[in-house]
């Protein structure tokens, strides 16, 4: 009976995320298809993805770039467009634009508890003069197993640099509540582990 309930586990532990993975493609790509009316699956992903990077490639243009600032500068005047707009360019932005915020991990010293309680984040703005907290910086800390995260103001003094760590290795440590360390194999096949 041990035997029959630990193979169970092994392969619900294989067959579960490889199900909700291909699921969620699936629906991704169903849910892209009926946005374009294209009834192949994956067509319209297969298109967005074309579209993207043909923009991609046009933004390096700088007529096109001077339409984008002219579309922006219209936008400032929507609020909530703006909001909307502007928020999603920036998040988009932190992850993989030029300027990306979250490869700066550290440790936030919280509470002011004996012994500290220490919480990892992401250091996303050194300085905050613009809202008076001078000696301050913002320090992004993304929740476990939930696309969100809260973001906190914290003197510099309770902060510690993970200088050793990986960003990438750390934020997926935290979204999966401590379990995962990422991609825990190199091309070579040695383990990888996270460094503190």
């Amino acid at each position: 009976m041990q035997w029959l309930l630990t193979t169970f586990l092994k392969g619900l532990l294989f067959v579960v995320p490889v199900t909700v993975t291909v699921f969620i493609s699936l629906w991704a790509f169903r849910y892209i298809d009926g946005l374009l009316h294209i009834p192949v699956t994956g067509l319209g992903f297969l298109i967005c993805l074309g579209a993207t990077l043909l923009v991609g490639a046009m933004a390096t243009n700088i007529l096109f770039r001077k339409t984008v600032e002219a579309m922006e500068k219209g936008l400032t005047r929507l609020p909530l467009v703006k909001l909307i707009y502007f928020s999603i360019k920036d998040l988009i932005g932190a992850f993989v634009g030029e300027k990306k915020r979250f490869q700066v991990p550290v440790l936030v010293d919280m509470f002011g508890s004996d012994p500290p309680v220490k919480m990892v984040g992401f250091l996303t703005q050194e300085e905050l003069p613009m809202i008076g907290l001078e000696g301050h910086s913002a320090v992004y800390l993304p929740q476990a197993y939930n696309f969100a995260g809260v973001t906190v103001m914290v003197p510099r003094e309770r902060l510690v640099r993970l200088s050793q760590a990986d960003a990438a290795k750390l934020m997926s440590l935290i979204v999966s509540g401590g379990v995962s360390l990422g991609n825990t194999t190199g091309s070579d096949g040695a383990k990888n582990e996270l460094i503190i």
